[in-house]
């Protein structure tokens, strides 16, 4: 069976993380997840936060499931023994119409309870799933933003809430600062209705920047 390009490259970017785990500092600060994490640019940005200020690894992957994730979360987390997570993922599972919301966070708490055990003591924080924005979408994206839709968003994030709370971690929504009156995201943050532009991610830097440096 051929593997389609995109697959290709995602591997490729595994494999890439796998090695610089090798050589990075274990017992930091580790973001997980798929695209709307891999876009996010954490390590830039944390980097000048000043020399006291822990090290950020992203180790998104464009394209990811919670099913692909399960597959590489050795490369993706638990390599590096972080003592603080930020996770999103899911938000590709919420694209496919097959897949209910309870078959979602059977997979995401397979995440958790795997990544509990091989890293002891990790604090694990759920991040809220991004809104999107269906009418400033592009004409590509809307088949996929009738089935992610905001109403399914927001189920999907009460769930993730509560299986953070059964799993005595947390759940952060740092959302308020991308939202139009609407709830939706923001047409001027968003790159085609789904996947956000750098000035979105930079107006919910300084919420997620506290999340980081907290004791």
């Amino acid at each position: 069976m051929t593997i389609p390009a995109w697959k290709l490259e995602k591997l490729r970017l595994v494999e890439r993380y796998r090695e610089a785990n090798k050589t990075a500092e274990k017992g930091q600060i580790v973001f997980a997840g798929s695209s709307l994490m891999e876009m996010f640019p954490v390590e830039a940005w944390a980097s000048e936060m000043g020399e006291d200020a822990p090290k950020v690894y992203n180790r998104g992957v464009g394209g990811y499931r919670t099913e692909d994730m399960l597959a590489v979360l050795d490369a993706c987390v638990t390599d590096l023994m972080p003592r603080r997570l930020f996770i999103n993922i899911g938000t590709n599972d919420l694209s496919d119409a097959s897949v209910t919301i309870d078959a979602l966070m059977e997979r995401y708490d397979r995440i958790l309870t795997i990544i509990e055990e091989k890293v002891p003591g990790v604090e694990i924080i759920l991040m809220a799933y991004y809104p999107i924005n269906y009418e400033a979408a592009a004409e590509s994206m809307k088949a996929c933003l009738r089935i992610r839709t905001n109403a399914r968003i927001r189920e999907a994030n009460k769930a993730a809430e509560a299986l953070a709370a059964r799993h005595h971690q947390r759940y952060m929504d740092f959302n308020a600062p991308l939202m139009d009156g609407q709830g939706r995201l923001m047409a001027e943050y968003t790159i085609e209705g789904m996947h956000i532009k750098p000035e979105g991610y930079r107006a919910i830097w300084p919420e997620v920047a506290k999340a980081i440096l907290a004791e």
